[in-house]
C-alpha cells in the first residue's frame, strides 16, 4: 500500500525497533544487490532522509551501483509483534572518509571497526505490505560485535585497506565502487 513520500511517526518507531534492515541496488546491467545490514547503523535525519553506516564485507556492490544509478531501496520486516513490511524508496549518494561532510555524518553513528562508508538517502516513495508470509523470528545478539568488528579490530587500518584492496574495489559485476580516490 503506498503510503507517500515520507515517514510518520509510526513508521519511525517502527524502523527504531528493527534489529535488521534489507538495502537494494542495481546498476542498469548485470545483478541486482540486497544485503541484509545490522548493527547500530541506521539514522532517520528527517521524514524523508535517512543514512546508514556501511561496515566491511565480501563485496562492495551498493557503492559500485550507485556510481551508475543513484537507485536505493531500504526493507524492513517485523520479525516479532504485528505482521509488517516496509520499503522506503529513494535516491543515495555514497560518503566516504576523504568526503566533505564524512566527519558530521560519521558523528552520528558509534565508532566501529571496519567502517567504509556512508549512505545518504532521499526517500522518495514509502510503501508498506501485510508481511504475514514473514515468520516469527527471535532476536539473539548482534552478529558484528562479536565476529566482524574484532576482524577488523585485529586487521588494523593497514590490515583493513589491505582487504579493502583485495575484495572490495569491483562489483561482482566488474563495475568500479570508488571505495579509493586512485
Amino acid at each position: 500500500m503506498p503510503l507517500g513520500k515520507k515517514l510518520n511517526a509510526t513508521l519511525r518507531a517502527f524502523i527504531a525497533r528493527q534489529q535488521m534492515f534489507f538495502v537494494a541496488t542495481a546498476a542498469p546491467m548485470g545483478r541486482v544487490n540486497m544485503s541484509p545490514k545490522g548493527a547500530d547503523s541506521l539514522r532517520i535525519l528527517s521524514d524523508t532522509h535517512v543514512q546508514w553506516l556501511n561496515l566491511s564485507g565480501s563485496g562492495n556492490e551498493t557503492a559500485g551501483h550507485l556510481l551508475q544509478s543513484d537507485r536505493m531501496t531500504l526493507m524492513f520486516c517485523a520479525f516479532e509483534g504485528d505482521a509488517l513490511i516496509l520499503r522506503l524508496y529513494g535516491t543515495a549518494t555514497t560518503l566516504h572518509p576523504r568526503d566533505a561532510g564524512w566527519a558530521e555524518a560519521a558523528a552520528r553513528f558509534p565508532k566501529m571497526a571496519g567502517t567504509r562508508q556512508i549512505f545518504d538517502m532521499e526517500i522518495t516513495s514509502v510503501n508498506m505490505s501485510c508481511g504475514s508470509g514473514v515468520p516469527f523470528m527471535d532476536y539473539k545478539s548482534d552478529r558484528s560485535a562479536v565476529e566482524m568488528i574484532p576482524y577488523f579490530e585485529d586487521l588494523g587500518p593497514e590490515g583493513t585497506e589491505a582487504f579493502w584492496r583485495r575484495k572490495n574495489t569491483e562489483t561482482i559485476d566488474g563495475q568500479p565502487t570508488a571505495l579509493f580516490e586512485d
